[in-house]
């Protein structure tokens, strides 16, 4: 049986499918339809940091459970960090991928610097305490969509150390270069040292 039942504040069934993938049996991950919670949570800060602590925060407060939720964003130098904490809502409030890759490339045209990183933050409410967890991947931004697997920027980011865009990668291979994997990590090093409060049971 897995050590803890934790509740990811999030449906976006990608992210629950590679976040499962990391962690393996250690850990029971329940997302929200899994947990029977229907919400759209707001992100309306300006950081990564503040708009996974709010939704992890969020969840906490209906639930009353361990819960962690997670922000990621491409950040293009070229771009000034752009499209950053509005990754997912680039080219407007629908969150079509195609449609921000497509903005995206647009306004890289001509631009020598090709440098962007794929940042992630996890937010973790851990019986009612707050903590924050970073993973980092550096890489270059493509002229042409590759690949067909993964979901959002994936067919334009290639990491560095690899001539493959994530898209091109199964999710194994991902994994080796993943900021997300980076940030999970951090997370189950964390829950595998702390243990749940004891509960005395009464004897016979």
């Amino acid at each position: 049986m897995p050590a803890h039942t934790i509740i990811f504040a999030s449906n976006n069934q990608h992210k629950a499918d590679e976040i499962k993938k990391i962690i393996g049996d250690s850990f029971h991950i329940l997302t929200l339809r899994d947990a029977n919670i229907n919400i759209d949570i707001p992100e309306p800060y300006d950081t990564l940091e503040a708009n996974a602590s709010q939704k992890a925060y969020t969840i906490h407060k209906l639930s009353d459970k361990n819960c962690f939720s997670e922000d990621t964003g491409l950040e293009v130098e070229e771009l000034n960090g752009e499209p950053g904490v509005h990754s997912a809502r680039y080219a407007g409030e629908g969150r079509d991928f195609k449609a921000n890759i497509d903005k995206l490339l647009q306004n890289m045209q001509g631009k020598q610097n090709r440098k962007a990183r794929f940042r992630t933050v996890i937010a973790l409410i851990w019986h009612t305490h707050e903590y924050c967890f970073e993973g980092i991947c550096e890489g270059t931004i493509i002229d042409t969509p590759r690949g067909g697997q993964g979901f959002g920027y994936d067919p334009v980011f290639v990491p560095n150390g690899s001539d493959k865009t994530f898209a091109e990668m199964s999710m194994d291979e991902k994994n080796k270069y993943s900021h997300r994997r980076k940030a999970v990590d951090k997370l189950v090093e964390f829950l595998k040292g702390v243990d749940e409060p004891k509960v005395t049971v009464p004897a016979d």
